[in-house]
């Protein structure tokens, strides 16, 4: 639980633009809005290190501390990050009342895949939803939730429902049995790639076909011709004729 909370120290900022913040993104630097009750928007500047390693710690609830201003409690709201690089170059902050519930996103982690029968027979394991909303009080919103798949077999879906939520917390979606958490399909048989024909090309790049019987053909013009050779010449090397047979 967010109990212990971080604090974020940064400094207000006074002048926009994107090429204001293409300059403070060149500096290390993140620009930021922490929004408050009624609306009100505190513009603020970062160092980009800093947030983002506050945001790996998983706290979903930390303090913020303007400078010359004293420290409130926020959410984030919205981040943005560069579409190749994955630099966060924006973040939007809101601040939260911590006796009024919120709702937030929170990360699944699958536990005990490992140990699961249809991991161990070659199943497929796969994490489909990796977040959920819950609402809780700010003070009560959990870092993460852990999905046991130990005893998944081949073909079986983990529902939200398998999924305990910690007391004060409850899940935002109207089904939770719609909810798949994770699902072990059977292992993938992977296709023999089809041999392909080779096909005769002529000179003409018009494929030959092969000719019907040509084996066959071929074999009696070859006996024709054994034939024609075994009759014997007749002496003086010329061949006999009928008339001397006679």
């Amino acid at each position: 639980m967010a109990t212990d909370r971080a604090t974020l120290k940064v400094a207000p900022r006074e002048t926009f633009g994107s090429r204001e913040s293409r300059r403070l993104r060149g500096e290390g630097l993140v620009p930021g809005i922490v929004y408050g009750e009624g609306g009100d928007a505190r513009p603020f500047q970062v160092a980009e290190r800093d947030v983002r390693n506050l945001i790996a710690e998983g706290q979903a609830l930390f303090d913020v501390e303007i400078e010359g201003q004293s420290a409130v409690p926020v959410v984030v709201k919205e981040q943005q990050h560069h579409p190749v690089r994955d630099q966060l170059i924006h973040i939007d902050l809101h601040e939260v009342r911590l006796d009024t519930a919120i709702t937030a996103m929170v990360p699944v982690e699958l536990e005990g895949s490992t140990d699961a029968p249809g991991v161990k027979e070659g199943g497929v394991l796969e994490h489909v939803t990796r977040e959920v909303e819950v609402e809780a009080l700010p003070t009560e919103i959990p870092e993460g939730l852990i999905a046991d798949v130990s005893e998944m077999d081949i073909g079986d879906t983990l529902p939200l429902t398998a999924v305990v939520a910690p007391e004060g917390v409850k899940f935002t979606a109207e089904d939770l049995e719609e909810v798949t958490i994770a699902t072990l399909s059977p292992p993938r048989v992977e296709e023999e790639p089809e041999v392909e024909e080779e096909v005769l090309v002529g000179e003409d790049g018009e494929p030959i076909e092969p000719e019907e019987g040509a084996e066959g053909e071929e074999g009696e013009g070859a006996e024709g011709e054994g034939e024609g050779e075994g009759e014997a010449p007749a002496e003086g090397g010329e061949p006999a004729s009928d008339d001397e047979g006679s």
